[in-house]
């Protein structure tokens, strides 16, 4: 048995791989950040004293923690064009990550909610701070910063799954690929190529991740505890 691996034809076509990667990157991004927001309105949501609101948010993560991401891809895509509104693949692609990335940072962060003691939240209302001081520097912040690890782990995981969002068209790197491979008939080497830009997107990312953390979590830095 002879494989012969040719990536000549494959490395010619690195300008649209490199566009493909980006559009990942771009994707990745936009989730990270709406999802984010989302995750904290949905912890912050899931605590409250409205049943309502609880209930409604808890609805939310449980159906997009127990759907494919594929499925909400299609739902969001197809939904929206039998609504007669038309918005590009990359839009609905960050629309869908969103949505989905959005129900596993709630958990996260409401996790990260639930683990800051109740006796640190009464010393500081003996010190006679705020209630918007108490949530932001005694539960929120505290909170996030604990759960920091695994929500970085969760948006890494995010950028991976883009390519799901190649079956909606979306010019990311998992269909710059399919189309690739097709012309060249080189599908052993086209994916190979892509799956050594996929480990160095996620370094990359986790990297970022890591400085980011160095900055805006200075006690960890002082501690020396991992980010």
């Amino acid at each position: 048995m002879n494989l012969n691996l040719d990536f000549a034809a494959i490395l010619e076509r690195w300008p649209a791989f490199l566009e493909g990667a980006l559009l990942t990157l771009q994707l990745a991004f936009i989730a990270t950040v709406l999802g984010t927001v989302i995750g904290v309105l949905g912890a912050i949501g899931r605590r409250s004293g409205y049943p309502i609101v609880t209930r409604i948010c808890g609805i939310y993560v449980e159906a997009i923690r127990n759907t494919p991401l594929l499925v909400q891809i299609f739902l969001v895509y197809f939904g929206l064009a039998s609504l007669g509104l038309k918005f590009s693949a990359f839009t609905v692609a960050a629309a869908a990550l969103t949505i989905n990335v959005g129900a596993y940072t709630t958990e996260i962060i409401r996790a990260g909610f639930d683990s800051i003691p109740r006796g640190q939240i009464e010393a500081a209302e003996g010190l006679a701070l705020s209630r918007a001081q108490i949530y932001w520097h005694v539960v929120m912040w505290p909170a996030i910063e604990k759960v920091y690890p695994s929500l970085t782990s969760q948006f890494v995981l995010l950028m991976l799954a883009s390519s799901v969002t190649s079956q909606i068209s979306a010019e990311e790197l998992t269909a710059v690929a399919n189309y690739i491979q097709s012309d060249t008939y080189r599908a052993f080497e086209t994916y190979i190529l892509v799956a050594i830009v996929y480990i160095i997107l996620s370094l990359v990312m986790r990297a970022g991740f890591w400085l980011l953390g160095l900055v805006i979590f200075p006690r960890r830095r002082r501690l020396g505890t991992p980010l």
